[in-house]
């Protein structure tokens, strides 16, 4: 999977990296973060991480790539990614905006965890776009997971209640949630979403729930404005990267995790159902280094 992540980063920072010195001295510093730099890292963490590479003392270009992996790695989130799903049922809101891959994420994590022997229950709780039931009912049948749709123009926290006790009578233990991406305001999408985390706990009797923000790999660093956004209206669990196969910012993940304080749980990497998958940091970051 992770031969197709982030393909134009890992080209351009694993060549950069094999082109960089030796020596070891501080015109290669330099480079390397001026390197971090294009890769989207953001200034002070590609400094920070030039800074712990050059404290480790590396002799050859292969163990300073190996105190490169090693920073990265200690500076990303310590939290566990696995997805918190003991209740039942368990609840998984997605949020974002409209584009950022999250209608489609919601399909494709049901299919996962079908995969995986669960019995998910998609909710379609973007009632606002009439288009968007339609699409999240379409991409349910393309994962092969039953769908509860709530009608055009409905509170989508009564359809979320709604979806949760469906669950329940069909004996579905996970309800995966399509959320609004875009309403008349901004101060209005978020109000609405932070009245679906309220009704989600309620109707989960107090049992936590899962948060996941999907974010356009794309957009790199410039999506932190949004997450922050996002994030003081309904606190974030996780992080969900999609379009990760197609971006030159791979660097971004590890300035997000690190500005936000929340892990990225799940990354896409692909068009197709199947991909989809659990976010592995070592593998992620060896990848993008090593090419």
């Amino acid at each position: 999977m992770w031969s197709r992540v982030g393909e134009r980063t890992r080209s351009l920072l694993a060549a950069g990296l094999r082109a960089l010195g030796p020596p070891l001295g501080a015109e290669y510093y330099e480079g390397l973060e001026e390197l971090l730099l294009g890769a989207d890292v953001g200034p002070a963490m590609a400094s920070k991480l030039a800074q712990q590479v050059r404290a480790r003392s590396p002799r050859t270009i292969e163990e300073a790539r190996d105190a490169l992996v090693a920073a990265a790695l200690a500076i990303m989130s310590s939290r566990s990614r696995e997805l918190q799903l003991d209740s039942e049922p368990a609840c998984v809101l997605l949020y974002g905006v409209n584009g950022a891959g999250k209608t489609t994420t919601v399909a494709k994590l049901a299919h996962l965890l079908a995969t995986r022997g669960r019995r998910p229950l998609i909710v379609a709780a973007d009632t606002y776009r009439a288009a968007g039931i339609e699409q999240m009912v379409t991409w349910a049948q393309r994962a092969a997971v039953p769908s509860f749709a709530g009608a055009a123009g409905a509170d989508p926290a009564a359809v979320v209640f709604d979806g949760v006790q469906q669950a329940r009578r069909l004996g579905r233990d996970v309800v995966v949630v399509d959320t609004a991406g875009r309403l008349q305001s901004q101060r209005n999408l978020l109000q609405e979403l932070a009245k679906i985390g309220r009704v989600t706990a309620r109707a989960l009797e107090g049992r936590s729930y899962e948060s996941l923000l999907v974010l356009d790999a794309t957009l790199g660093l410039s999506s932190m404005t949004q997450a922050r956004v996002f994030n003081e209206a309904v606190p974030i669990t996780g992080l969900v990267l999609a379009k990760l196969d197609g971006t030159a910012k791979g660097g971004a993940v590890i300035g997000i995790e690190n500005a936000l304080e929340a892990p990225v749980k799940l990354a896409g990497v692909g068009e197709g159902i199947d991909d989809l998958a659990p976010f592995d940091p070592a593998a992620y970051i060896r990848s993008l280094v090593a090419g």
